[in-house]
């Protein structure tokens, strides 16, 4: 992923996938295949879907697409890989609300398309199951440490002191965000994210989402139960998971 994380305007976010690039473009454009990326499940997760994606314009050039607003995706064909690239336009000036979520938006494009990424190079038949976290103010126990993980480097093992059962690989770092794949989960994948200070959020927020596969209601629902008392070493006050 390109260094940019959202605090100057016009920011650039690259990932590189292991897939071609007419594979990735499907993801892009198919509302079910979205469905088993982007975000996280909610009620208004289909809406959103079509909001972003079926809203959106095809550039003139092959895998160009504008999202209302004005984010665009460009897509590499590099063969067997491709670069997607977002390129994000400068924090909005005389529209402050908008320009007051850039830097959550920019978060929020990052963590998504990390978890395209992961659902394309290792889940790309199971459909996923989510579980989202939030938390206001940035906590004195950050939500890694609490984990007993240090993820310095992407593409490199970890074991979670504490947790023998938590291991796998550091899927992507950066300045504001860890991704970790979580072996007993599927294998899963966990985004931990900050979100810069804003007018909505003087102090900042953390969140994370965590992606499931092939898991039943009932081992759903104790995942639910034991990354909720996670989550709450670092925010005492969070209500469950939602997802």
């Amino acid at each position: 992923m390109a260094p940019h994380d959202g605090h100057e305007a016009g920011v650039s976010i690259e990932v590189a996938m292991n897939a071609p690039v007419d594979t990735v473009w499907h993801w892009l454009r198919d509302p079910d295949a979205i469905r088993r990326w982007h975000g996280w499940q909610y009620e208004g997760l289909d809406e959103e879907i079509e909001v972003i994606y079926q809203a959106a314009q095809e550039g003139d050039e092959p895998y160009l697409l504008r999202i209302d607003g004005g984010d665009l995706f460009r897509l590499l064909d590099n063969g067997l890989t491709t670069t997607v690239t977002v390129s994000r336009p400068p924090r909005a000036e005389g529209d402050e609300e908008w320009a007051d979520w850039h830097d959550d938006i920019t978060q929020g494009w990052m963590a998504f398309l990390q978890q395209l990424r992961f659902a394309l190079e290792r889940e790309p038949v199971r459909e996923r199951r989510t579980l989202y976290f939030s938390g206001a103010g940035l906590p004195t126990v950050p939500p890694l440490q609490g984990l007993g993980v240090e993820a310095r480097q992407a593409g490199q093992p970890y074991a979670a002191t504490g947790h023998p059962d938590l291991r796998g690989e550091v899927w992507h770092v950066t300045a504001l965000q860890v991704g970790l794949t979580i072996d007993s989960l599927g294998p899963g994948l966990l985004v931990v994210l900050e979100i810069p200070a804003s007018e909505h959020a003087p102090e900042g927020a953390m969140q994370a989402i965590l992606t499931t596969y092939g898991l039943d209601d009932a081992t759903l629902a104790t995942v639910r139960d034991e990354w909720s008392a996670w989550w709450r070493t670092s925010y005492p006050d969070a209500d469950a998971a939602t997802g």
